[in-house]
């Protein structure tokens, strides 16, 4: 792992305690994950919240590098070490005292964070540890499904926060839930979006000529045939960003204002140009 993928571990990890220390602590929020376990130790055994957390993170840490392996301790050291660290730091900085006193807003806010938080985490490789890990021994071990033994987790968490909580909390509780889910899921694909473009035109020759030349995007001829003319001929596939795309319009409209195009979103793009460094050759 390199610096830069380092420093957006720590920064992630770093947002996610600023959420737990501004809004969900100060709110009297629930949550799922080791937080939310930890809230459950502080309500019911007084445990300070990052003295838990620190404790489950090295067990769980310490189970994962038995049952996952050594590749898999590189990328979960940090945030099992560093997150415990940073959210002490901050609770003895910040007190009880946050942001807003509107529990709603509160818990918008801390969705989005923790959201950002955990989505730099793992765009950088790495694991925010504790209760990630044991969905990830259960695949391994049962072969069940991540995303879903993580949500039964989730809603455990939350349930057993019903000790200590009214059930307006409990609501709260599954909204966060949900918001720092749907805002995770776009951080991962910030950036990772693009436009699959196929156009049709006879002039398919000067159009894949110029897409390359004027916009500096790679193409693909595909061997096409009409539906109805039996007309065999060249259909130009590319793939651009989304900021690209009226620029494309533009440049196949002025060769050929009959040409057909179909645009599709595709989620991510890997390989020459995107994921790795453009190469240009002579022709």
């Amino acid at each position: 792992m390199d610096m830069k993928k380092i420093a957006t571990v720590l920064a992630g990890n770093t947002i996610y305690a600023l959420a737990v220390s501004l809004f969900i602590l100060p709110g009297g929020l629930i949550t799922g994950g080791t937080t939310g376990l930890a809230l459950v130790a502080y309500n019911q055994f007084n445990i300070p919240i990052a003295a838990f957390v620190a404790v489950f993170n090295i067990f769980m840490f310490i189970a994962g590098v038995m049952v996952l392996g050594k590749a898999f301790a590189f990328t979960t050291l940090i945030s099992t070490f560093y997150y415990p660290f940073i959210l002490g730091v901050f609770e003895r900085i910040l007190g009880k005292s946050g942001l807003t006193d509107d529990r709603m807003l509160g818990t918008v806010f801390a969705g989005i964070l923790i959201g950002v938080g955990i989505g730099m985490v793992i765009r950088a490789g790495a694991s925010t540890g504790g209760m990630d890990i044991p969905p990830l021994i259960l695949n391994k071990k049962k072969h069940l499904s991540v995303s879903l033994t993580m949500s039964v987790f989730d809603c455990m968490i939350l349930l057993s926060q019903m000790i200590f909580s009214n059930k307006e909390q409990i609501l709260y509780g599954i909204l966060l839930v949900l918001i720092y889910t749907v805002v995770l899921d776009k951080v991962l694909l910030i950036g990772r979006n693009q436009m699959q473009v196929k156009i049709i035109s006879d002039k398919y020759e000067e159009i894949n000529h110029n897409i390359q030349e004027k916009m500096d995007r790679g193409t693909t001829l595909l061997g096409s045939e009409g539906g109805y003319m039996r007309q065999a001929s060249f259909t130009v596939l590319t793939v651009i960003s989304g900021r690209q795309l009226s620029k494309l319009n533009e440049l196949v409209m002025s060769i050929d204002p009959q040409a057909f195009m179909i645009i599709n979103k595709v989620n991510e793009v890997r390989g020459r140009g995107f994921t790795l460094h453009k190469e240009y050759r002579r022709r």
